[in-house]
């Protein structure tokens, strides 16, 4: 009889409130929600002195994105719960060493290579094998991201080997 009750019990799941997916997520959104309260507190800059957007927009945005991006990956682990793993992939470990590496060619040769390079190594330790795919992605999302920061923000990039050949043509 004790087992039928233990087993019963065990088949009720817990409030949603305390399950893991949920608590992630929370912290997650109650940060970017407090961050982006504080982004109300900035100053506007007069429009002569304003190079793109506004100081205040692009944290807004990114925030919001965020907070967007986050809830639909916990309404996604609502659906397709999570797997509780005792190790982390190898690849989790490898994205982590490409970070250190992104900002040491970041540093030395140039911005917009360790974009490409960052590119390529996390799509192919993630598990991308096709070549063709890989240079493409090492070569569209960098120039969306250098078009993004040049022409809408009004962002200069830092010299490097590629960005001093564009800066001066």
């Amino acid at each position: 009889m004790n087992n039928v009750q233990k087993q019963k019990r065990a088949n009720k799941s817990l409030p949603f409130f305390f399950k893991d997916e949920f608590k992630v997520s929370f912290v997650i959104i109650f940060i970017s929600v407090t961050l982006l309260i504080s982004t109300f507190t900035f100053d506007i800059v007069p429009p002569i002195l304003n190079r793109g957007i506004q100081p205040a927009t692009f944290p807004k945005g990114l925030l919001f994105l965020i907070i967007i991006l986050t809830s639909i990956v916990y309404y996604l682990s609502i659906k397709n719960p999570w797997k509780i793993k005792k190790k982390l992939p190898n690849s989790f470990f490898l994205t982590m060493i490409s970070f250190v590496l992104f900002v040491v060619v970041s540093k030395t040769l140039d911005f917009f290579l360790a974009i490409s390079f960052l590119s390529i190594f996390i799509s192919f330790c993630w598990g991308e094998r096709r070549v063709f795919y890989l240079i493409v992605v090492s070569i569209i999302f960098p120039i969306i991201v250098f078009i993004f920061f040049e022409t809408i923000l009004g962002l200069r990039f830092p010299p490097g080997i590629i960005t001093n050949i564009y800066y001066q043509v």
